[in-house]
């Protein structure tokens, strides 16, 4: 397959593009820093494309099989949009040029849920922290993009991970529709299970929880490493 990957700069990006060539796909990696990306593999396509450029998008997105988004920027006070228009640029440009199949990331936190055991602190003060005053902007913008993919006709799949964080390795995650079953998913596993929607007809035009199931960090070590790190 030919597979386009947006946001492919990006930690989960790159682990996403890396995991599409080893499966033997071609990949085309979108990114607005091109010359910082390695492009040392034949099957590889390195694209500088901004998102928030229509014309640009439509023109990558011509002939993929596949397009996959791991967009992320990171929070911010500000208004937030890069999810809304530039998914609504991927959007438009996948209806020009047919291509059907469509895998976007999203978050838990666009629909939090107090977790069990995960105790007072975190599920009354920390997670609200996080997903109406830190993350609130970024959070919104999420939610607009999903409204949007989940109105237009499209095979989609939306898929939220919960806290993200390194593993060296996948692990046996789990897939499910709607709230994840656990707080944290590892950026591998969200890349592996990415890849895996596309050989599988039963999440699309869904919402899929990935979750990582072991391995896990504590609370404390997330928010120090990755809560203001860009996802």
């Amino acid at each position: 397959m030919r597979i386009v990957i947006f946001g492919a700069s990006g930690p989960t990006g790159r682990l996403l593009t890396d995991q599409v060539l080893r499966a033997g796909h071609e990949a085309v990696a979108v990114t607005r820093r091109p010359d910082a990306f390695p492009d040392d593999d034949k099957m590889l396509t390195v694209a500088g494309v901004d998102v928030h450029d229509e014309a640009a998008v439509a023109a990558v997105v011509a002939g993929a099989d596949a397009v996959l988004s791991a967009l992320g920027v990171p929070y911010s006070r500000e208004p937030v949009d890069t999810y809304s228009r530039g998914t609504s640029h991927i959007v438009a440009g996948m209806h020009r040029h047919g291509v059907r199949r469509l895998v976007v990331v999203s978050s838990s936190a666009v629909d939090p849920v107090s977790y069990p055991g995960a105790g007072f602190v975190f599920n009354r003060i920390l997670q609200p922290f996080m997903t109406r005053v830190v993350g609130k902007t970024l959070y919104d913008d999420m939610r607009r993009m999903e409204a949007l993919v989940q109105a237009g006709d499209l095979d989609w799949t939306i898929v939220r991970p919960g806290g993200l964080y390194e593993l060296p390795a996948a692990t046996d995650y789990s897939m499910n529709d709607g709230h994840p079953g656990g707080r944290f998913t590892a950026r591998v596993d969200l890349a592996a299970g990415m890849l895996s929607l596309l050989d599988d007809d039963r999440f699309v035009r869904k919402v899929v929880a990935i979750t990582t199931t072991s391995q896990n960090p504590s609370v404390l070590d997330l928010i120090r490493k990755e809560a203001l790190a860009r996802s």
